[in-house]
């Protein structure tokens, strides 16, 4: 199956290096150089997956970022200069998967592409009883592998792929202590410089979804000097 590959980019050596890359390594690449009009190619053209950067005119790459939330759940996958936490704690809770910083290694990124791809259509799990189901249960909580969708009492909760990644992880096997690196491997397949941080601001952004009091989780819980395990005081 061949994917394609949106990049949202306004430096044309940016986005020559990285089709380069993604072409001899089977992708198909569209790309625009603004928000706007990387936009306008996401409802005309199929796309599999997203490269977005941050600085770009008319639409900035984080109002790229919700626009696209607001009407699917792609994986998105920010490529920006701007290194400070504070920018890639905004990149994340506005929905992206992963946050890589300029100057980059392609091969870091084709690696980041393939590994959300793969559990974005595959969705691999680990093992268990709950491994080939297709509907996880936990407490109130509803996970549609099929459908990748998440319900909670019947409501349909608005989550990233990553988040939808994480539970199905944690769903999969309740009770189950996982480290951060074993989550962060769930996402890109295999654990990364700085995906603490990331795993933690994904963890944050998951309560607050599907907790009625994030404060003090019922369902996520935090196993000090561990990970965190899936739980349900049900």
């Amino acid at each position: 199956m061949e994917y394609n590959v949106l990049i949202a980019e306004d430096d044309e050596s940016i986005v020559e290096l990285l089709t380069l890359y993604l072409n001899s390594n089977g992708f198909n690449v569209i790309s625009a150089n603004d928000g706007e009009a990387a936009m306008e190619l996401l409802r005309h053209r199929k796309t599999d997956i997203v490269l977005v950067d941050i600085m770009m005119s008319k639409m900035n790459g984080y109002e790229l970022i919700k626009a696209i939330r607001q009407e699917n759940n792609l994986p998105i996958i920010i490529i920006s200069a701007k290194n400070e936490d504070s920018d890639k704690i905004l990149g994340l809770n506005l929905g992206a998967d992963a946050y890589i910083t300029k100057p980059f290694n392609p091969l870091e990124v084709i690696a980041y592409v393939r590994a959300m791809l793969r559990r974005y259509y595959e969705y691999g799990g680990s093992p268990g009883k709950q491994e080939n189901a297709l509907i996880l249960k936990v407490g109130e909580l509803t996970l549609d592998t099929e459908a990748f969708a998440l319900h909670k009492n019947g409501r349909l909760l608005s989550m990233t792929s990553a988040e939808l990644k994480i539970l199905a992880k944690l769903m999969r096997s309740p009770k189950r202590v996982f480290t951060k690196e074993q989550l962060c491997e769930c996402i890109n397949g295999r654990y990364y410089e700085n995906d603490d941080r990331t795993m933690m601001v994904h963890i944050s952004n998951i309560r607050a979804k599907i907790e009625d009091d994030p404060a003090n989780p019922k369902y996520i819980k935090t196993v000090r000097g561990l990970g965190y395990k899936m739980d349900s005081d049900d």
